[in-house]
């Protein structure tokens, strides 16, 4: 751990694969904050945090942190900020923490499009290289029944704006989040957006309610079905089935995830669909308790 002369406002989040980087609060809570699903900022307010302070803390750091080669802006929507305010940032993290290899954010696909191409651009120049997009699914009907706030098409619109612009991007889907009704057009709805848009990592993760279901079915209605185990490997399976992809890192192995699925779409889709064929009728492959993986 490094010693941080900071003090976070919690809670404090971050994507798996940042594990390791140096987390900056260039804003509090998410600016949209209504997704029926998330329960993450819930009790935050979203706010940018006053320059004056950010930029003193981020001189303060780099006294502690020289050996620091990732920063992560948090907190959940640091794209709202203005490409002024994200460029004087990003100028400060390399100006204190030169050692610095990458920044990346999460980001709204939105978020994204607001932005022009040129202004995207400036800001991969100045260190923003990874921007985590929580796409959820790429199914119309799916995203306005958790009040995502997005489409098929902006999903689609912001990544493609964030590519043009030589930033590479990390796509999450959940599993499960259109139940059982909606399970199939979430599945390839979801993979085409990935296909359109070719990113350079995606993530399926599992949705989960830890608070309760009460919320997400206020809004979604109350036919929702939670997929059971079988229809969660199926619908995994018909996701894969359905992408064309070139490249793509793909990972299914957050703590969420029973079925704990690595490789890169499409040379490995063949095997993953075949570690999920034998998945379906060996449930002693699933991963229990965290222990057991394919």
């Amino acid at each position: 751990m490094y010693p941080l002369p900071i003090h976070y406002h919690e809670p404090l989040f971050r994507p798996p694969s940042e594990a390791d980087s140096l987390i900056i609060q260039a804003t509090l809570g998410c600016s949209w904050n209504r997704c029926t699903f998330c329960e993450m900022y819930t009790s935050k307010r979203f706010r940018p945090r006053p320059e004056a302070e950010l930029m003193g803390e981020i001189q303060r750091l780099g006294e502690h942190c020289q050996d620091v080669r990732r920063v992560f802006l948090a907190d959940g929507d640091a794209m709202t900020l203005s490409t002024r305010r994200l460029l004087a940032i990003l100028h400060q993290v390399g100006t204190h923490l030169p050692g610095i290899q990458r920044v990346s954010c999460y980001a709204l696909p939105r978020q994204l499009a607001r932005k022009s191409a040129n202004e995207l651009s400036e800001l991969q120049d100045a260190g923003l290289k990874l921007v985590y997009v929580g796409v959820e699914s790429g199914d119309d009907e799916v995203l306005r029944r958790v009040q995502k706030g997005e489409t098929q098409k902006s999903s689609i619109a912001g990544l493609q704006q964030a590519h043009a612009a030589g930033m590479e991007t990390s796509v999450m889907i959940l599993n499960g989040l259109g139940g059982t009704t909606l399970s199939q057009q979430h599945a390839r709805s979801s993979a085409l957006v990935l296909n359109e848009t070719q990113p350079r990592y995606a993530a399926v993760l599992v949705v989960m309610l830890p608070h309760g279901e009460e919320r997400f079915r206020a809004a979604f209605g109350n036919e929702f079905q939670p997929l059971d185990l079988r229809q969660s490997i199926e619908e995994m399976r018909c996701f894969i089935a359905a992408t064309d992809l070139k490249a793509t890192i793909f990972r299914s192995d957050h703590a969420s995830n029973v079925l704990v699925l690595k490789g890169v779409l499409g040379k490995d889709k063949a095997r993953l669909l075949a570690q999920i064929e034998r998945a379906g009728s060996d449930p002693t492959l699933l991963r229990q308790n965290g222990r057991r993986r394919l």
